[in-house]
């Protein structure tokens, strides 16, 4: 029998005795979460109106779940430096695949930002790759070389940061653009960036979408629609916000039970980007409270263990990458709740969608990584 002791000093055995096995439970935990949602809200009835087998999806989400579990030990049992070469080798990697969206991209209800998977069947969205990947290139660009002004280092990361929403405005995908924007506003914040100068620059950037809106309508021109039908749902196409504001009053505080709940036949994309409303009206308010109080649990454990971090690019990269799972949460939640504008963002973990969760679970995987007792600066390696 394998044995996880001190005395053996297998990769796996360090890596379970250095692993914080609470984040590690709970990323676990959420995927399971996920898998038991997949069972709930992709019904036969919704396999059967695409002309799919019973629970076709539920079996594709398992089969997600398991690479996923994968990945985040894979990507968490490495070696802190080598891992952050690699990761950055991977960026680049990942910014080709995006920019073929553009070329080779599947279009999708009038956006192309999925790439199709040769001999799969599947289609992949790069964006999600880029995610995690773009946190750790730019905090790498900001503690790279003491020597270069700080101010300087702040420019090419929004350099990077531009090059990735000039792309991503031509899918379009305003959803994305907003969560990498705000994560990388939250770095160069940790990092010590002036305030007056960033609410300029927020100022700009907003002044910038808006002029895009008015100046290329036939591009952006949905943005404008999407807030303007926020503002007055009269005024534009809000069944799926509807549907899933009917569905969170009809759930209450405990939910009309599992399988009870209408939405998930009513809304094609229920189980991706309203799985929360789906969860509310099945199992209730206070179940979704418990898995907001997750997301923030995982949040106070890994800012827990920036305050105690003395490596500066390790501190940057969690503050960053925590901050990408749960602004993501909170936009998912407030589009459900009709709180934002309709993004087309999902759940963390939680929502269907093989390209969703593998992002998600390099997220999961870096944040263990860099958050093992042998990564970090303030405990001692075994």
């Amino acid at each position: 029998m394998y044995s996880f002791s001190r005395e053996n000093t297998g990769l796996l055995a360090k890596w379970w005795r250095n692993v914080d096995k609470q984040i590690l439970f709970l990323f676990v935990f959420l995927l399971f979460l996920g898998l038991f949602f997949s069972f709930s809200s992709t019904t036969s009835v919704i396999s059967e109106k695409m002309n799919k087998q019973t629970y076709f999806f539920f079996i594709k989400h398992l089969s997600f779940v398991s690479i996923s579990l994968f990945l985040i030990v894979a990507i968490s049992i490495q070696e802190k430096n080598k891992l952050t070469k690699f990761l950055i080798y991977l960026f680049a990697f990942s910014l080709i695949l995006l920019f073929l969206t553009l070329i080779a991209g599947v279009e999708v209800k009038g956006s192309k930002r999925w790439l199709s998977v040769p001999f799969f069947s599947v289609n992949f969205q790069p964006i999600e790759l880029v995610k995690p990947l773009f946190i750790i290139f730019i905090v790498r660009i900001i503690v790279l070389d003491e020597k270069t002004n700080i101010y300087r280092k702040y420019l090419n990361s929004f350099f990077v940061l531009l090059l990735i929403i000039v792309i991503l405005a031509n899918q379009p995908d305003i959803g994305q653009t907003l969560l990498l924007t705000s994560a990388w506003i939250t770095i160069i914040f940790a990092a010590g960036f002036n305030m007056f100068v960033l609410f300029l620059l927020s100022l700009i950037f907003l002044s910038i979408i808006f002029l895009l809106i008015f100046l290329i309508p036939e591009k952006f021109g949905y943005i404008f629609l999407r807030i303007k039908s926020f503002i007055d749902p009269k005024a534009g196409d809000n069944f799926q916000t509807e549907k899933a504001l009917e569905a969170i009053k009809q759930g209450g505080l405990t939910g009309q039970g599992m399988g009870e709940g209408i939405l998930k036949d009513e809304v094609p994309e229920a189980h991706t980007d309203y799985i929360i409303a789906v969860i509310t009206e099945e199992f209730g308010a206070l179940f979704v409270l418990f898995i907001v109080m997750i997301f923030l649990f995982i949040g106070y454990k890994v800012l827990n263990k920036v305050f105690l971090e003395k490596d500066e690019f390790i501190k940057l990269a969690l503050v960053g990458l925590i901050s990408l799972l749960i602004i993501q949460t909170l936009i998912h939640i407030g589009v459900n709740t009709r709180l934002l504008p309709t993004t087309g963002m999902t759940l963390p973990f939680l929502s269907y969608g093989g390209s969703s969760l593998i992002g998600s679970s390099i997220i999961a995987g870096i944040i263990l990584n860099f958050t093992r007792k042998d990564s970090t600066g303030y405990l001692e390696n075994d």
